[in-house]
């Protein structure tokens, strides 16, 4: 397990930490920010994307026998919305509680081609399925900006609209087949799966306020590249499924981990959505 965890760790994940050192620092240099703060901040969020990335290696190498580990890692990685929606509804937040998760649909998709580009794959991830693909991402991502243009009048035509939209999504997705080779397991499965999925769960909720912790004591700007930086933070559950995925050739998984979890926040929004109209 121990040789597992730490070949996990790739010169990608360490280039990212030290990017993300550089941003916080030098937003704080730059900006008057508090220099101790932001060093507290900025060793969170890289304590927070260790510990996410170490959970999604765990989880694929748990499912990697299993099929439609893609979906299987859409559902997983969309834990810490669903935290954030419950919270939301328990403390009566159901608007804020509803668009928290419809927020990752937009940048799903720009970390799913970041990817593809990082693992020089991206023609050929996208020349698999290719009009489901690009057909799902972005009409998911156009339901969740339509949702924020929307007056809470008309919340209910929006769940018209958009929950057999979702759901015919989901049941048109494309298959993954199996694997034609078992591989052997790094370690005891049974053992590790449940853990790790708690730990990303728990990891990718508090990501986001210690994200917000960093970006308020650095002063970060709040321009397109702050919030393109803190977006993709918050996102990195769903960037790091890709990146394995796509290590593993898994091309279909790798595209479904991100159909699916968009899908899912539609459904969590809907939810959310539900319960304000019903209250």
């Amino acid at each position: 397990m121990k040789t597992f965890l730490v070949s996990s760790i790739g010169k990608l994940d360490l280039i990212i930490w030290v990017l993300v050192l550089a941003f916080f620092f030098g937003s704080a240099l730059l900006f008057g920010g508090d220099l101790n703060l932001t060093f507290i901040g900025a060793s969170g969020v890289i304590v927070e994307m260790l510990l996410i990335s170490l959970a999604v290696e765990i989880i694929i190498e748990c499912l990697k026998k299993k099929k439609g580990i893609g979906t299987l890692t859409g559902f997983i990685t969309n834990g810490p919305e669903a935290i954030c929606l419950l919270a939301g509804l328990f403390a009566g937040d159901i608007v804020f509680a509803a668009s928290t998760p419809l927020g990752s649909n937009f940048m799903n998709p720009i970390l799913l081609i970041a990817a593809t580009l990082l693992c020089h794959q991206f023609i050929k991830t996208f020349s698999v399925h290719r009009v489901y693909s690009v057909v799902t991402l972005c009409t998911t991502a156009l339901l969740a900006a339509g949702f924020f243009l929307l007056s809470p009048s008309h919340y209910v035509w929006w769940l018209v609209i958009v929950i057999p939209l979702s759901l015919l999504f989901f049941f048109i997705r494309p298959t993954e087949p199996g694997k034609e080779e078992e591989e052997d397991f790094s370690f005891n499965p049974s053992l590790w799966l449940f853990p790790s999925i708690l730990i990303l769960t728990v990891a990718g909720y508090f990501l986001d306020p210690v994200v917000s912790f960093a970006a308020a004591n650095s002063h970060a700007p709040k321009g397109v590249i702050g919030f393109i930086v803190l977006a993709s933070l918050t996102s990195w559950p769903e960037f790091k499924s890709c990146i394995v995925l796509l290590r593993r050739g898994n091309r279909l998984g790798a595209i479904l981990n991100i159909t699916v979890s968009n899908i899912t926040n539609i459904w969590l929004a809907a939810i959310g959505i539900t319960a304000y109209l019903l209250t």
